[in-house]
């Protein structure tokens, strides 16, 4: 397992820490690794000779990541991403999958579902779907290697459904957060649940002809979009945000909150703003505009409130 180097506040390495305890011991404390498992500093020494690869970092280092291995990873190799977000280019969007794919020219799947790790991390029961793009028999390889008897796996073939679920879940839960920190009740946050995910289903469309429909009622559609906006980061943080007006920058409060992990839906709402805002949809799409624009200050908290006060108007 590649481990970014970090030195902890006792003055030892995070790699060594892991060595040692055999636990993630900064952000994942009590939960033993398994015997075969070390933690590898070195990226390249971490990739060396393995035929099955797993990507499952913040979006924003992804880039770098895969530049550093260009032509250090064995032609055959498959690989698998857990990666929420979107690369965003002049060109257009490029799905992190595919990105990985262009860059080190080989296969790359999708893992996506309604899970929090610390809940997978203490057995509880989870279930998760393998994307893949023409090969069935690599993803049940996939199939094979993820599924515990506590973590059930499926494979479906719809790369760019599943990952855009993914990564666009963490917009919607944002703006839960919002009204969580407005105090607005369930009844608006049923209603901001709802109108993301009819706006996730005509980005996706709208993006990739080919996602099917059914791919919303698996664990990385609608299952995924409840699981997030009830727990994990992306509300708990942006319900801070708005609960101090907006006054507090998401980076200050990511900083204070989650003690070095990254959140996602801040960035990719940037992201899918920027592709609306390119072909001329932002109109189209208001729930997604008016959560970036009030995560870069343009808007207070309490204009999703006026979102769900809106009739908005989608593509056909």
């Amino acid at each position: 397992m590649w481990v970014f180097e970090e030195t902890l506040q006792s003055g030892e390495k995070l790699t060594d820490a892991i060595k040692r305890t055999n636990e993630n011991v900064k952000y994942l404390p009590g939960i033993k690794l398994g015997k075969n498992v070390t933690a590898d500093p070195d990226l390249d020494n971490a990739v060396k000779d393995a035929n099955m690869l797993v990507f499952v970092t913040p979006h924003q280092f992804i880039d770098n990541i895969c530049k550093s291995l260009v032509g250090k990873v064995r032609s055959d190799a498959e690989a698998i991403s857990l990666i929420k977000g979107m690369e965003v280019k002049i060109e257009g969007p490029c799905l992190i999958s595919t990105y990985i794919s262009e860059q080190l020219g080989i296969n790359c799947s999708v893992l996506m579902g309604a899970n929090l790790a610390n809940e997978i991390a203490e057995e509880k029961f989870s279930e998760a779907t393998v994307g893949y793009r023409n090969n069935r028999e690599i993803a049940e390889q996939w199939v094979q290697l993820f599924t515990t008897p506590y973590f059930m796996v499926t494979p479906v073939q719809d790369v760019e459904g599943f990952e855009l679920c993914g990564t666009l879940k963490n917009v919607v839960a944002i703006a839960a957060g919002f009204v969580d920190g407005l105090d607005r009740g369930n009844n608006t946050k049923a209603a901001i649940i709802r109108f993301g995910l009819r706006e996730m289903r005509e980005f996706c469309k709208l993006l990739f002809s080919s996602v099917k429909g059914d791919t919303f009622f698996e664990s990385c559609g609608v299952a995924d979009v409840i699981k997030t906006c009830f727990g994990g980061r992306n509300r708990k943080v942006a319900e801070a945000f708005a609960k101090n007006g907006g006054k507090r920058s998401f980076d200050e409060l990511e900083a204070e909150m989650l003690q070095g992990q990254k959140l996602q839906g801040v960035p990719t709402a940037r992201e899918v703003y920027e592709v609306l805002r390119h072909r001329g949809l932002l109109e189209l799409f208001p729930l997604f505009a008016t959560v970036h624009e009030i995560c870069s200050g343009c808007l207070p908290p309490s204009a999703i409130v006026i979102y769900s006060e809106k009739k908005p108007r989608l593509p056909v």
